[in-house]
């Protein structure tokens, strides 16, 4: 493609680079492996709100949902529903911490392999399941391909990525991950009209789908310079990195890289040097992101979205259409975030996002409270039920360009190849985490806290707009081995970096320039 581009952030190396078509095509399938995820995150939701499978596995919670006299809040109100959700989450967090290793081992390719053949055996498992251990072990195989996919994808689009555009490259693990959804919402609608057992067994059935797009784009991936410099394997990752830069002008670029890994291998155990005060932002920024990320609340609309349209007095297939709506949405606003993350920056996103959510989250807490009061008892009309699904809207919109894409590209980015994939573990092992506990608990809240739990969400997402504001530097344009350069230069984290880390730099630069 024509046209090269340099990058102009001040204070960091200059890499030339061309936009070539296979970084495009090489990026594109790995964004694969957020299909899986997105996937299970848009059909399990819609299943658990499936009469035919309530019935099958959940007898109790189809009776409470039939009953005239339940409580609105706690029609769905199970633990054992919730389990059949969150099980997954559990096995994700476990996987990712044997994924860094195979990742770092191996390389990103086999580890996103590895996580869509066992996406494809637990698919397998849900689609023909007899009894509720079947549906168990099929959610946990199901989970160890997300937590080996969310460990390697966007560490390996980071990588491939330039500079100047990893963020538009990285948020592609994001749209992969809204489009998932998009089409499990869209099945289970149509799913959901069939007769008798075949519907639900057809949507978790047809989980098989995108996992064999991830075993077979990882087949055809090339492993990044990165990993392959990390294995020994120079002149292979020289020239990767030649064709994917478009330009036989990288021996800046390259030898960053080599530096990077020889650096790296000197640190023998990850796991514990990133708990070395010279890490500390790494550490603090990939454990809290995660964190806030799923404090936002954003997964009541994903896992539940029908249930709880249900809760608000919509029928089966309204529930469900509305669902997708929403999914539709967040997919249209994701791409918002791809186009201008690398244009306007990290900050800018983070901070917009979080406002606008605090916002619709308050105003949908205080409808659905006039609405259902405390005792959960009364009736919504069309008008306001409309209303809430638009702010339910323009909350999905809120963080479809900010926390949701972000969330996944600032961990992956910040991180010194040395402790790099130990640090991916840790985000992904805190997002499932704590993923696994509100899909468990959500219902449970919601009974007893009522409409008040969006304001619970909503104080989360006040906290967490001031600390981006207060201790997240802007990352744009600045490659990934001279990030220490970002926090240096901040003015709380500068004291945790020592001079060497960035002096060295700044003399090899110096010693080019001459």
């Amino acid at each position: 493609m024509a046209g090269g581009f340099v990058s102009q952030t001040p204070g960091v190396r200059n890499y030339n680079y061309k936009l070539t078509p296979k970084v495009f095509v090489t990026c594109f399938i790995g964004a694969f492996g957020g299909l899986i995820f997105g996937y299970d995150l848009g059909i399990s939701g819609g299943v658990t709100s499936m009469e035919p499978f309530l019935e099958e596995f959940f007898p109790y919670v189809h009776k409470k949902m039939k009953s005239a006299h339940e409580n609105e809040y706690c029609r769905f109100n199970s633990q054992l529903l919730t389990l059949f959700t969150s099980s997954l989450y559990v096995a994700a967090l476990v996987s990712s911490l044997f994924a860094s290793t195979i990742t770092r081992v191996f390389g990103r390719k086999w580890s996103m392999f590895l996580g869509g053949f066992t996406f494809f055996i637990g698919s397998a498992f849900n689609g023909f399941a007899q009894n509720f251990a079947m549906l168990l072990i099929g959610r946990i195989l199901l989970g160890f391909g997300v937590g080996f996919a969310n460990q390697s994808v966007p560490v390996y689009l980071s990588e491939m990525a330039p500079p100047n555009l990893r963020g538009a490259f990285n948020n592609g693990f994001q749209v992969a991950i809204i489009f998932g959804i998009v089409v499990a919402t869209i099945i289970n609608y149509f799913t959901a009209q069939m007769k008798g057992n075949i519907g639900w067994r057809i949507s978790l059935g047809l989980a098989c789908v995108p996992s064999v797009m991830i075993m077979i784009g990882a087949l055809v991936l090339p492993d990044t310079p990165n990993s392959l410099i990390e294995r020994g394997y120079t002149e292979e990752a020289k020239e990767m990195l030649q064709s994917i830069r478009g330009t036989t002008e990288v021996e800046e670029e390259f030898q960053d890289l080599v530096d990077a890994s020889e650096e790296s291998k000197q640190v023998k155990h990850p796991w514990k040097n990133i708990l070395l005060p010279r890490y500390r932002p790494q550490l603090i920024m990939t454990c809290f992101i995660p964190f806030f990320q799923q404090l936002t609340g954003i997964n009541v609309i994903t896992f539940y979205a029908p249930v709880l349209f249900q809760t608000l007095g919509f029928g089966s297939k309204a529930s469900l259409l509305s669902a997708m709506v929403t999914g539709i949405i967040e997919l249209l606003c994701t791409f918002v975030s791809v186009f201008t993350v690398d244009r306007f920056g990290r900050r800018v996103l983070f901070l917009q996002g979080g406002i606008q959510m605090l916002i619709s989250q308050i105003a949908i807490g205080a409808m659905i409270g006039v609405k259902f009061g405390v005792a959960g008892t009364g009736n919504i009309g069309k008008s306001d039920a409309n209303l809430i699904v638009a702010l339910i809207c323009i909350y999905v919109a809120g963080f479809a360009w900010s926390w949701g894409p972000l969330g996944w590209l600032v961990p992956s980015e910040i991180s010194p190849l040395e402790i790099r994939s130990a640090a991916q573990a840790i985000n992904v092992a805190v997002n499932m985490f704590f993923t696994f506990l509100v899909a468990q608990l959500f219902l449970t809240m919601l009974c007893h806290m009522k409409f008040g739990l969006f304001f619970f969400f909503a104080c989360f997402v006040f906290i967490m707009t001031i600390f981006i504001y207060l201790m997240l530097p802007e990352t744009k344009n600045v490659p990934i081995e001279e990030m220490n350069r970002v926090w240096k230069a901040h003015w709380f984290w500068g004291k945790f970096i020592p001079d060497e880390a960035v002096s060295k730099g700044a003399a090899e630069m110096q010693q080019k320039s001459v």
